[in-house]
């Protein structure tokens, strides 16, 4: 069963790292593209900064840049191609070995916020031992099976978020007013009140990250 998987990586020489550092307020995301080597280290890049020079001497000083190409630019975006130096630690090999696919991949933090498309949780747990032996810093945010047991999509949810969230609406707890009130609720799952907000908080989030944010972001 495939999964969905939302990681952030962090390493001094990931691609970019250094032209991160360097420039405050510099946006990367990576153009999604259909090459299936898994060698390759030839990437589309968009990067959004508002001082092309500047911008343009960083990334010759970039360690983890071999060689770049400005395809377009519009005011303050530029689409480059850019080539990575052999010492530049990248995740795409794994990712493509593993037959997953980086469906999103943007700057975070000084690092990447990488959304994985992936068979199954194996191969999650191979592109983790990978970025260990590499040294590559590796935090899962959201992890959910695209589709649950019973054939109907999980929409980011576990169950227990799935049963709080369901169990919620029923009672009409997001009724406005409210026929219910969250210690109700509470109560009825067997949860403290500050245990069941959370679980509705958190169930919204992956909700709305699996629809409306999905949604807006692919259009």
């Amino acid at each position: 069963m495939s999964i969905t998987a939302k990681v952030h990586i962090k390493h001094d020489y990931l691609s970019l790292a250094p032209t991160l550092r360097a420039l405050d307020g510099v946006k990367i995301r990576v153009i999604t593209q259909g090459t299936t080597d898994p060698g390759t280290t030839y990437f589309p890049f968009l990067i959004e900064y508002n001082d092309a020079e500047t911008l343009e001497a960083t990334l010759a000083e970039d360690g983890t840049v071999e060689a770049f190409e400005l395809i377009d630019r519009t005011d303050d975006t530029a689409i480059y191609y850019i080539q990575h130096t052999p010492q530049t630690r990248l995740i795409s090999s794994i990712v493509t070995e593993e037959n997953g696919f980086l469906v999103h991949t943007e700057t975070k933090d000084a690092g990447w916020l990488v959304h994985l498309l992936l068979p199954d949780r194996a191969a999650l747990n191979t592109i983790w031992e990978y970025a260990i032996a590499n040294d590559i810093a590796l935090d899962i945010i959201e992890i959910y099976s695209n589709e649950d047991a019973g054939g109907e999509s999980s929409y980011g949810l576990t169950d227990e978020q799935r049963t709080a969230l369901r169990l919620a609406f029923s009672e009409g707890y997001f009724n406005e007013p409210r026929d219910i009130s969250l210690g109700e609720v509470a109560d009825r799952m067997g949860l403290s009140s500050t245990a069941m907000s959370g679980r509705l908080r958190r169930g919204m989030r992956n909700l709305i990250a699996a629809t409306i944010a999905e949604r807006e972001r692919s259009g």
